[in-house]
């Protein structure tokens, strides 16, 4: 019975772990929820907010040497053989040299010193380039943010049509299932061939394989967009939002001069050259005096013993100085650091002006390819409304007897591409919108 007690524990536990592990969440998300999601749990934008955070405690550390430092001493010697001191002849009367010494064989000191930098050019601009430093690792955040924000609207949004897709898939299925039935009833009364059962049976399975593999490309399109925004795997996600052409098209295209501002990345750009500024301020200086004023107040006893908890005088000191170091010449080491922040500034100004280049490459090229897109659409919408009337019509003949399968098989295949090229247009609509409004700094 203890036996089968400890059996039926250890079982409970198993299954127990098992279900745990087996255990899945399941999330129904709009686009803003999914961007919510790998704003929490992507881990490009967690080190992004940890590297914010590090920044702080870093500016901490600058403003920590603008304070002023406190520091307790205590200190005990023990002399087995006290240092001697030499009064020469002549001092105090003394007929020849002597040696004699001054302390006694156990010393001890107890101190407390406060140091505080009145004025030192590095730690000055250090303070001065605290906010900047922080709004440089904000704005990094922001721009590693909208990075991976577009990733996501762009798989969102073409997992999305692609439901539009998998419907038209099948919707023909459906239809060449009907067909087939039709074509084999016809066959059985002598009105078709068997060749014509075939053809149209060949084309049903050439449709089915087809939406397998689009349905596992779709499936991968799942599994890619949980690891963007940092969701297990084993996670169920279901996209609640729709696109439809009307909100493809909303989009204004602007004649209106864009502003390179509205680019985060132009932003966090402008900042790292106020940090290379800094820079040279910094180094520059250097050159300056460093001034630090130092204050110290201790007791000193001195005992014949070991007893200086237990009896005896405890003398007083203190006192305050003012330290000014004055760098001289330190082998050109300051003028090379000037030369190389200036040339640092220089690297930046070339890299802001080349982003300028790109932000308006990136503008004209996302506007030609939005318009291009929302012509296509409206063209392959046509197209595909033509298809099907085509393929009705066709079918019809065909029912009558009037029809031949080859043409009926040719307005199917018609229909499939001029479909499947409406998909492709709804699919690079939606990546040129998100484009575009990258491009002016405009994603919502």
């Amino acid at each position: 019975m203890k036996k089968s007690s400890i059996l039926m524990v250890l079982l409970s536990v198993m299954l127990g772990n098992s279900y745990a592990q087996e255990k899945t969440n399941q999330h129904n998300f709009t686009i803003q929820q999914c961007i919510e999601y790998a704003t929490k749990n992507n881990v490009q934008v967690k080190n992004a907010l940890l590297n914010v955070q590090i920044q702080k405690q870093s500016n901490r550390g600058v403003t920590s040497a603008a304070l002023p430092t406190i520091t307790g001493n205590i200190a005990a010697t023990r002399y087995f053989n006290i240092p001697v001191q030499i009064i020469p002849q002549g001092a105090f009367g003394s007929p020849k040299d002597m040696a004699t010494n001054f302390s006694l064989p156990y010393n001890s000191t107890a101190s407390i010193q406060l140091q505080q930098l009145l004025f030192d050019g590095q730690v000055f601009v250090g303070l001065q380039a605290r906010k900047t430093s922080m709004d440089f690792q904000s704005k990094n955040l922001e721009v590693t943010e909208e990075a991976i924000k577009t990733k996501i609207e762009k798989i969102y949004y073409q997992l999305v049509v692609s439901k539009t897709q998998i419907k038209l898939l099948e919707a023909n299925i459906d239809r060449l299932e009907k067909l087939s039935h039709d074509t084999k009833e016809l066959y059985k009364n002598g009105f078709a061939e068997k060749l014509d059962v075939n053809k149209v049976d060949v084309q049903l399975t050439n449709l089915k394989t087809q939406k397998i593999s689009v349905q596992n490309k779709i499936d991968i399109g799942y599994l890619g967009l949980k690891t963007l925004i940092g969701m297990p795997v084993k996670d169920f996600l279901t996209l609640t939002d729709t696109i439809s052409e009307s909100q493809i098209k909303e989009v204004i295209l602007q004649d209106a001069p864009y502003k390179y501002d509205d680019r985060k990345e132009y932003q966090y750009a402008l900042l790292g050259k106020k940090l290379n500024e800094y820079n040279i301020k910094r180094y520059k200086l250097s050159y300056l005096p460093t001034v630090a004023l130092n204050g110290t107040y201790a007791q000193q006893a001195y005992r014949h013993k070991n007893t200086f908890l237990e009896e005896g005088m405890w003398y007083q000191a203190s006192w305050v100085g003012l330290n000014i170091s004055v760098p001289i010449f330190s082998g050109f080491a300051k003028d090379a650091k000037v030369q190389q922040s200036k040339l640092e500034l220089q690297q930046t100004k070339n890299n802001i002006e080349n982003l300028k280049l790109t932000i308006d490459n990136e503008v004209e090229q996302a506007k030609l390819n939005f318009k291009s897109a929302i012509a296509t659409i409206d063209f392959q919408k046509q197209n595909m409304a033509l298809a099907e009337t085509v393929y009705d019509q066709t079918k019809k003949k065909y029912e009558g007897g009037t029809g031949s399968n080859t043409e009926i098989t040719a307005a199917e295949t018609d229909l499939i591409t001029a479909q499947t090229n409406y998909v492709s247009a709804l699919y690079d609509a939606v990546i040129s919108k998100i484009d575009y409004l990258k491009a002016i700094g405009k994603l919502p």
